[in-house]
């Protein structure tokens, strides 16, 4: 399975700085094993996408409303996203379900409305440092999983990203003990729900502080597919040094 390094750069970038950091990101990507994928804010998107084209870089939006069109003043559609140039959309990130009240429902119904205008879906799920403490990890991440993912997401290639709460953008990470025990989880839980093979071949990703100085360690954990990467995609060569450290991992299926 060939690890994904996608980058969030959240609410980040004007034109010139983001064209700036896009194609450093190209320029670097030549021999990296892994897929690159950079999410822009949405008033780059198109203009990334056509400085990345014929590049190994693909590009994401950070969030698709669940209706094709309509009025939904200040959304962007899956259509829109796709129309612009992306490939990929990132859905159900904590910020957006703490900041803005996402619920696992409608995670659901923009993943369905991402599939439909050919999108891959990276469905984000992940604990609070409360629900760690209480032992209760699991049981949160599994029910998001239940409640965010569409019948057909494993067979449509979707991507599901585990982000503990408590760790995005703190320094703080899970042991790696931690990291794969969650992923295991998740990867038992999603080959349960789609009867076996399918359910195998989804990439979960790892978020929450990923830097190069611990990013070998992450990836190579078992069912461990790659990262969704925050502060350090703003950083062209930290996010390659992920991504090159994602390649070098060993196998891990």
């Amino acid at each position: 399975m060939r690890p994904l390094i996608a980058g969030n750069w959240k609410m980040h970038g004007l034109r010139a700085e983001g064209l700036a950091l896009a194609r450093a990101v190209a320029a670097g990507a030549g021999g990296v094993a892994a897929e690159l994928l950079v999410c822009p804010p949405a008033t780059l998107i198109a203009a990334v996408a056509e400085a990345l084209a014929g590049t190994p870089v693909a590009v994401g939006g950070q969030d698709c409303h669940e209706r094709e069109k309509g009025p939904h003043t200040g959304d962007v559609s899956a259509p829109m996203l796709a129309d612009a140039g992306a490939r990929y959309v990132i859905l159900g990130h904590s910020e957006r379900r703490a900041e803005h009240g996402e619920t696992d429902a409608q995670v659901r119904a923009k993943a369905m409305a991402a599939l439909a205008a050919g999108l891959t879906p990276i469905v984000c799920v992940g604990e609070s440092e409360a629900q760690r403490l209480a032992g209760e990890a699991e049981p949160v991440v599994a029910r998001q999983l239940a409640g965010s993912l569409p019948e057909d997401f494993a067979v449509q290639g979707g991507v599901v990203a585990y982000e503990p709460v408590w760790a995005i953008g703190t320094g703080r990470t899970p042991t790696e003990t931690d990291i794969a025990a969650m992923h295991g989880a998740i990867r038992a839980q999603l080959t349960r729900g789609t009867g076996g093979p399918a359910g195998a071949r989804v990439r979960i990703l790892y978020g929450g502080s990923v830097k190069p100085g611990n990013a070998a360690a992450i990836l190579s954990q078992p069912d461990v597919d790659g990262a969704l990467v925050g502060g350090a995609s703003l950083v062209a060569a930290d996010f390659l040094a992920i991504a090159a450290a994602a390649g070098a991992s060993p196998a891990r299926r």
